[in-house]
């Protein structure tokens, strides 16, 4: 059973006001005014001096385990959000691995599940260790992004994106938090570059609640689980308001929801569901045993949720 040995994150120590991150963008203060009051959203962390490769070492660095077992890593997933995340032929993840001494891994990217890329990568990892002889074999999962496009920089009427980034050690077995479930739904019929179509979007913002809750939903069910029964749920950090539509569509106490890295981070792509893990696992909102979900999802779309014990 796929098992997350251990989460760090770095988030970059900038942290830029929306209304600076919005003037930049060239949005009205009716629109800066929606996502401060409206969204939940006060700052966004970015990383003027650092490339995409600083931003995942960062992360990577921050694994305690991970110092001294580097020769255990077969397998290095960078979960990406965006098509293109450096020009060619810059390859950000291999540079990661000749500086964190992990050149004899086999290292990929995952990048069609968009935001929701970190539970892919957590499912990919899972089925890879699964199958390899060496029962101390892990896989390193990295998340996180450079806001270096308008594209990569705003979800229009919904998120502001930030640079924070996450790093996960994953194995085959382990008696820490274990993959119980995976659930993932994706509709075609929401590809196309929301920037440039007002009506696919609104398509999309009616539509999402329903989806999002009904993979969740499926997760659940194939965990065996509850509402009632999982301590949190640990969400991407897209804005304040849809995740408490959504606990209004399930039922479920929002505060029982970690949004804390909404006003304070942005949502960091594929990083999210990891940096709210650690958050929990910080404040100690995690107890030994507790069933909990994580849940995103990705332009395009793809809606995903994973059940896990901690």
């Amino acid at each position: 059973m796929t098992a997350l040995e251990a989460v760090a994150v770095h988030l970059p120590p900038t942290a830029e006001p929306i209304e600076l991150i919005g003037e930049s963008l060239g949005l009205t203060d009716r629109q800066i005014r929606l996502f401060r009051r409206f969204h939940g959203l006060d700052r966004v962390r970015v990383d003027r001096e650092g490339d995409l490769t600083d931003l995942l070492i960062g992360a990577a660095k921050a694994l305690a385990p991970l110092r001294g077992n580097e020769h255990r890593v077969k397998y290095v997933l960078h979960a990406r959000s965006l098509p293109v995340a450096a020009p060619y032929p810059h390859n950000p993840l291999h540079d990661v691995l000749g500086r964190l001494g992990l050149s004899h891994a086999r290292a990929f990217t995952v990048t069609h599940h968009a935001c929701a890329g970190t539970l892919l990568a957590l499912d990919v990892a899972g089925r890879l260790l699964a199958a390899d002889p060496d029962p101390e074999a892990t896989a390193l999962i990295l998340a996180g992004e450079k806001t270096f496009t308008r594209d990569a920089r705003i979800v229009p009427d919904t998120a502001l994106f930030g640079e924070g980034a996450a790093a996960c050690l994953v194995r085959a077995e382990g008696e820490h938090d274990r993959v119980l479930s995976y659930a993932v739904d994706q509709h075609g019929e929401f590809d196309g570059r929301l920037a440039d179509d007002a009506e696919l979007l609104l398509r999309y913002q009616r539509g999402y609640p329903e989806l999002m809750a009904g993979v969740m939903r499926a997760a659940l069910d194939e965990a065996g689980e509850s509402w009632d029964s999982i301590r949190l749920l640990l969400p991407h950090n897209v804005n304040q308001i849809s995740w408490k539509r959504i606990c209004r569509e399930v039922g479920l106490p929002p505060e029982r929801v970690v949004l804390d890295n909404v006003p304070a981070v942005g949502h960091s792509f594929a990083a999210d569901v990891l940096i709210n893990h650690r958050t929990a696992t910080a404040r100690g909102l995690l107890r030994r045993g507790d069933r909990y979900l994580i849940a995103a999802a990705g332009i395009g779309a793809t809606f995903a949720a994973m059940v896990l014990q901690h």
